[in-house]
């Protein structure tokens, strides 16, 4: 996939711009971000899109020397299963955030 990145915003749309993936992120006042949504369009479901677009978004964090928690709940559950390698990146308060599926950009 061609990922695109815009401030809190890391996706991909196909050759007729559709958005394919998706993962917008927040600035806290802490520094870090909490990774607030994640989307993958229903005709690439179940293909380990979500899984490699959290890789990418890891990598970039890593880049940006950014730590983050997630209170999208696919992004958290990522997070936790990918402790140990992305141990950099991942926040003290992972644990502790409050999950809230967004949906049509609101929580």
């Amino acid at each position: 996939m061609n990922w695109k990145y815009e401030n809190g915003r890391i996706y991909s749309v196909d050759e007729k711009g559709e958005l394919m993936a998706e993962t917008t992120f927040v600035l806290k006042d802490n520094g870090e971000v909490d990774i607030d949504h994640t989307y993958v369009n229903p005709v690439l479901r179940g293909q380990g899109v979500a899984s490699k677009m959290m890789e990418v978004v890891a990598e970039y964090l890593r880049e940006k020397d950014l730590k983050a928690t997630a209170s999208c709940s696919y992004a958290n559950s990522w997070l936790q299963k990918h402790k140990e390698q992305y141990a950099d990146i991942i926040s003290k308060d992972l644990d502790n955030e409050v999950i809230a599926c967004k949906i049509g950009g609101k929580h």
